[in-house]
């Protein structure tokens, strides 16, 4: 099981004393949020990608390769990388090179973003977003599969005898998720090529995810992976934690009573019902996130969110100390003994190599049977 948090890096007022920190103070604060996760033992850290304001990551793989360089545990990671509006080919490139820098600590997550000006900020058509979704990966797969590529499709110029470079390392792509809101058709993709996939689960009602991540179990056992159990699936989630509750809950009000997201809507206690966002005590976030396993069943990768609506920087360190002190240790036991021995564990560079040498070991043996 990992966990990490994620960051959508919005560029939001405090709403307790009206100061906006500038983008420059928003970006080095990431890198420090990042660092600081790394320091309290959680496994990843995941960026958005975003090419409008309130939000600062429009480059990922800059950011996430000078954490690279400070960090040696933690795993890199994308909340979203753009296979709309991102190019597949500067998509291999950049992450395979990224995935050389942090020596293997690196996987990303695919999604269609929020934005709907995006598309024709790039040259795309909303209208075409899942079709867009669906070719770009198909591309992206064999690019870093394929040393030479011969390709055409609809939306982008063909390639003959193209390579990709850098090659993935040690032979193998960074490990995959797709990540949705909303989309079976994401669902599907997920499924049918065997890769992970991250249900956002931070605004929806908990049964809207579960008929999305149920529907992505039944597909990777209908196409070969593995029994439904067994497909990987990740969550989001968020948490405002203090060691006593009402601090807590009394302290985040006015950041989520003023969130550009979901400020001046369903109230704190409405939102908190009806959403996994937790507000409280550490063994109250320990109690809602044991909830997640028992409505999605055994999972691997639980990321919050932590760092938005305009906190500061100095409380979202303070949250990743109670998080990694108090609720991660609690989480991680609890989880793994709870999951099945034939329940895999979360993919990483390691097992997707050791896989992949057995896999050519096999290969070789049943040919020269053969022979």
């Amino acid at each position: 099981m990992q966990f990490g948090i994620f960051t959508v890096g919005d560029v939001t007022t405090d709403p307790t004393n009206g100061t906006t920190p500038t983008e420059h103070e928003r970006i080095k604060a990431m890198v420090r949020i990042a660092l600081k996760a790394e320091e309290v033992g959680l496994d990843v850290f995941a960026t958005g990608e975003h090419h409008n304001p309130p939000f600062v990551p429009s480059s990922p793989t800059t950011m996430l390769g000078h954490i690279a360089a400070q960090t040696s545990r933690l795993i890199l990671s994308t909340s979203t990388t753009l296979i709309t509006t991102n190019d597949p080919v500067k998509i291999a490139e950049d992450f395979a090179m990224l995935q050389h820098l942090a020596d293997g600590r690196v996987d990303l997550m695919m999604g269609r973003g929020n934005t709907g000006p995006v598309y024709p900020w790039f040259g795309q058509d909303i209208r075409q977003g899942i079709p867009l979704a669906i070719e770009n990966y198909a591309l992206l797969r064999r690019l870093w599969r394929e040393d030479v590529v011969d390709w055409s499709g609809k939306f982008r110029t063909p390639l003959q005898g193209f390579t990709s470079t850098p090659r993935p390392l040690d032979g193998v792509p960074p490990f995959v998720w797709h990540g949705s809101i909303r989309s079976p058709e994401i669902a599907e993709q997920a499924a049918y090529y065997g890769d992970g996939f991250f249900a956002n689960h931070i605004f929806w009602p908990t049964s809207h995810f579960q008929q999305l991540i149920a529907f992505y179990r039944q597909r990777f056992e209908h196409y070969g992976h593995g029994s439904a159990d067994q497909a990987i699936v990740g969550l989001g989630g968020q948490a405002f934690i203090r060691p006593k509750s009402q601090d807590a809950w009394n302290e985040f009000r006015p950041y989520f009573d003023n969130a550009p997201v979901y400020g001046h809507g369903p109230s704190l206690e409405e939102f908190t019902e009806q959403t996994p966002l937790t507000v409280g005590s550490p063994q109250e976030v320990i109690d809602k996130t044991l909830t997640f396993r028992e409505h999605f069943g055994d999972y691997q990768r639980q990321l919050f969110l932590m760092d938005h609506a305009g906190l500061p920087l100095k409380t979202v360190l303070e949250q990743l100390d109670l998080l990694g002190e108090h609720v991660i240790p609690v989480l991680r036991k609890e989880l793994d003994a709870m999951r099945p021995a034939h329940v895999p564990d979360a993919p990483t560079h390691a097992s997707l190599k050791a896989a992949s040498l057995k896999a050519a070991s096999s290969e070789a043996a049943s040919l020269e049977a053969t022979v």
